[in-house]
């Protein structure tokens, strides 16, 4: 076994030392500071599209929890279409990173857990009105209220933390 940029060899496979539910496969190594630019870009460039989009929007997302419009589901429809295509075109082209490294799109098994934690995270969905993609977008829109939503999402993801092994994955 061999180490290089931090990662493990062993027969050609790259194996990494703190294996997460999402591993990232690159290879190349980037440099922190670029890394943090184009992520903070990145999400500049959502919280805006959040924002004129209306996602972040408390009443857009209680009038999808009532049932009575149709703007959430067609947001939402969209993106797992988009990604849904997105994710067909890289497989069936064998499409490459911007480093040219192959796509791994790691094969994802039922799991209880899944159907608990989506049930949990919806439920706070509803309640706070912010699920915690828009929550910085909602805050920098001035709904400071959020902030204790904010709190409460960092809290549960201290909670899970401390539960998860005792937790069904």
């Amino acid at each position: 076994m061999k180490i290089v940029n931090d990662e493990f060899i062993e027969n050609g496979v790259i194996t990494h030392p703190d294996e997460c539910a999402a591993p990232n496969d690159q290879i190349a190594p980037e440099s922190m500071i670029a890394s943090n630019i184009k992520y903070l870009a990145m999400g500049m460039l959502f919280g805006i599209i959040a924002v004129k989009s209306e996602i972040i929007s408390w009443y857009r997302i209680q009038e999808m929890f009532r049932l009575q419009s149709f703007h959430m589901y067609g947001v939402i429809g969209t993106a797992v279409i988009t990604g849904a295509i997105s994710v067909l075109l890289i497989k069936r082209f064998n499409l490459k990173t911007i480093q040219g490294e192959e796509v791994v799109i790691h094969k994802k098994n039922f799991h209880w857990g899944n159907v608990i934690g989506g049930l949990t995270f919806g439920l706070g969905w509803a309640i706070t009105g912010a699920c915690p993609g828009p929550l910085f977008a909602q805050i920098g829109s001035g709904f400071l209220v959020i902030i204790v939503t904010l709190l409460s999402a960092i809290a549960g993801t201290f909670v899970y933390g401390l539960f998860q092994e005792k937790l069904p994955h």
